[in-house]
């Protein structure tokens, strides 16, 4: 079974031009999947019965199932998804206010090694195709009623994402096509730890997606004990190639900063962060820690979250503190994954 949301994959207008069918098909189809949220191909009844039945021995519309669905009472919803291909991956669906933005995997893990990351516990098996990650983006969708669209896709799932760039960069090719999900670039958001020749391609293919760099410390010798990466990259390259990404996209970049308490929340830090930040057109994103369960790592107490705040916000910096959300659900990346193991390894 060919999986037709695979762009590498034979492609659907010629499958249908070999079999004899009008090339206006294929737009019927891609309408069903991506605007009508089609299922199944028997919901596609305007095609005929002979093309639905075709397709259906040819193709699988979803190569991954839902293995738990789970629902915070801030709205937020989270999948842990089985692969056909093997392992499991997690994705998630936020709704504030008008927005409904999505949160998406690249890969069965990770290799980044962060020190309080659920997601790279035991590693990475394998980076996700590109029809895998536009399955998330469909399944999420399919959570919707009716008469809401997704708004914004997040890629800041299971995975660095730019260490599967080209499968990546296939799969947003259908989310911000209008055939596809009609999602603008400027709503698409990449998170990376910083891996400058991936950024600098980006920045060549003259990507007009933001860019999120998650920075964690305010200099290498913090950020070697928690994003151990770093050691071969450092803060000075990662800098250089998202100040470069600025200057070719024009997109304002932003910084992402997760805050632990008694390791990175002091006032020292902040101060670090606005020698760093207060010259660069940022944003600073900064989130109180989500624990994990097994990790030695805690909440930031109220008191050092304010008085971090107050030293960004008066040196200048361009700061948010993201709302905790979904923090009953294990919506942290990696947390459902790995709370289910046991169950999952005994069926």
């Amino acid at each position: 079974m060919i999986p037709l949301m695979e762009p590498n994959t034979e492609s659907l207008a010629t499958w249908l031009a070999e079999r004899g069918y009008p090339a206006y098909r294929s737009s019927q189809i891609q309408k069903w999947i991506f605007d009508r949220r089609a299922a199944d191909f028997s919901e596609m009844t305007d095609l005929p019965k002979s093309l639905r039945t075709e397709l259906a021995e040819c193709f699988s519309l979803f190569s991954s199932h839902t293995v738990k669905d789970s629902t915070s009472n801030d709205g937020t919803e989270k999948l842990l998804l089985q692969l056909h291909a093997g392992g499991q991956i997690e994705c998630v669906l936020l709704r504030d206010g008008p927005r409904r933005t999505i949160c998406v995997s690249t890969q069965v893990g990770c290799a980044m090694g962060c020190v309080f990351c659920a997601s790279g516990l035991d590693g990475v098996d394998r980076n996700l195709a590109a029809g895998e990650i536009v399955e998330q983006m469909l399944l999420l969708q399919k959570l919707l009623p009716d008469d809401e669209r997704l708004s914004h896709i997040v890629v800041m799932g299971m995975g660095e994402p730019l260490a599967n760039l080209e499968n990546l960069l296939l799969a947003l090719e259908q989310a911000t096509s209008d055939d596809g999900l009609g999602i603008s670039a400027r709503r698409i958001t990449i998170s990376t730890v910083g891996i400058p020749t991936a950024i600098d391609r980006l920045a060549d293919l003259n990507s007009r997606y933001n860019l999120a760099v998650s920075l964690h410390a305010p200099d290498d010798e913090l950020r070697n004990q928690l994003v151990p990466v770093n050691k071969s990259i450092g803060l000075t390259e990662i800098l250089r190639a998202a100040d470069n990404y600025f200057d070719c996209s024009g997109r304002r970049l932003t910084f992402e900063y997760v805050l632990l308490g008694g390791v990175n929340d002091q006032l020292e830090h902040a101060e670090g962060l606005v020698r760093m930040l207060r010259r660069r057109a940022a944003l600073l994103n900064v989130i109180p820690y989500n624990p994990v369960a097994g990790l030695p790592y805690r909440t930031p107490s109220r008191h050092a979250i304010q008085q971090f705040k107050q030293v960004l916000e008066s040196g200048g910096i361009n700061v948010k503190f993201r709302q905790r959300k979904g923090d009953k659900i294990n919506a942290a990346c990696g947390q459902l994954r790995r709370s289910l193991q046991p169950i999952l390894s005994t069926d």
